[in-house]
């Protein structure tokens, strides 16, 4: 049963992270994406300044070292001389308590030694880290200049995409294939038109074929024809009138 849950709820939220990405706008996407790689990159600069701060704090403990081993040295030396020089002159309690501020003085010179070794075998880690580091921070901030770049050129194309849809859309209500709304298409209206017209000519086939209509015309040429014989009576009229006149 477990594993039954367990499995739908990845296809859920399979199916739900990919009805996002299809509803999500390129544009914020591309954005986050750059903020997130910016965001990136300013952490790994932080960690590699942490990384830098420890190697320049070893070099100045290092520094520290070396001139406490340097000033160890010189007391030791500089014991050493006395204590010979109070046996010379016949002193040889004070010649020996200058030897043994020469044995401590050697005592704390091998301990500064070894913390002075320690700390430049610390000092060689932190300082190759810090090399790393560097080298980390400019790949990433090549690699965020590329991402910047990449993001211009997807802006563009994204743009270039909304128009060519757009022209595609208009093309398309153009040519009848995608009517805007509820308007007719330049096709449906002549269809429409043309049904009409073929509609009107048939009634008037229909009307022309017609017992009324042969009726009609059939009285109207009688009343042409009886019209043509009143215009030849009238024409014989006026030639009888004026022939009196012609002889006279």
């Amino acid at each position: 049963m477990f594993k039954v849950i367990r499995r739908a709820w990845r296809y859920l939220v399979f199916a739900l992270s990919g009805r996002l990405d299809e509803l999500a706008d390129p544009r914020v996407q591309i954005e986050q994406a750059i903020q997130e790689a910016k965001e990136q990159h300013q952490r790994l600069s932080q960690q590699a300044a942490a990384v830098i701060g420890n190697e320049r704090e070893l070099e100045m403990k290092l520094t520290r070292s070396l001139e406490e081993a340097e000033k160890l040295q010189a007391n030791a030396r500089q014991a050493v001389l006395l204590a010979e020089q109070a046996r010379t002159a016949g002193d040889e309690r004070k010649a020996l308590s200058y030897e043994d501020s020469a044995r401590a003085f050697a005592s704390r010179l091998v301990a500064a030694e070894t913390a002075m070794q320690d700390a430049q075998l610390m000092h060689e880690r932190a300082r190759q880290s810090s090399a790393q580091a560097r080298a980390a921070v400019e790949n990433n901030a090549m690699a965020l200049q590329k991402k910047i770049a990449e993001r211009m050129r997807l802006l563009s194309q994204l743009d270039q995409a909304k128009m060519q849809e757009q022209l595609n859309k208009a093309m398309g209500d153009l040519s009848g294939l995608t009517p805007a709304g509820d308007t007719p298409t330049m096709d449906q209206v002549r269809e429409k038109i043309e049904k009409r017209y073929a509609r009107a000519l048939g009634e008037a086939e229909l009307t022309s074929n017609s017992v009324e209509a042969r009726m009609i015309e059939v009285e109207r040429a009688a009343i042409d024809v009886e019209g043509a014989a009143r215009l030849e009576a009238i024409k014989e009229s006026l030639n009888r009138d004026r022939k009196p006149g012609i002889e006279g």
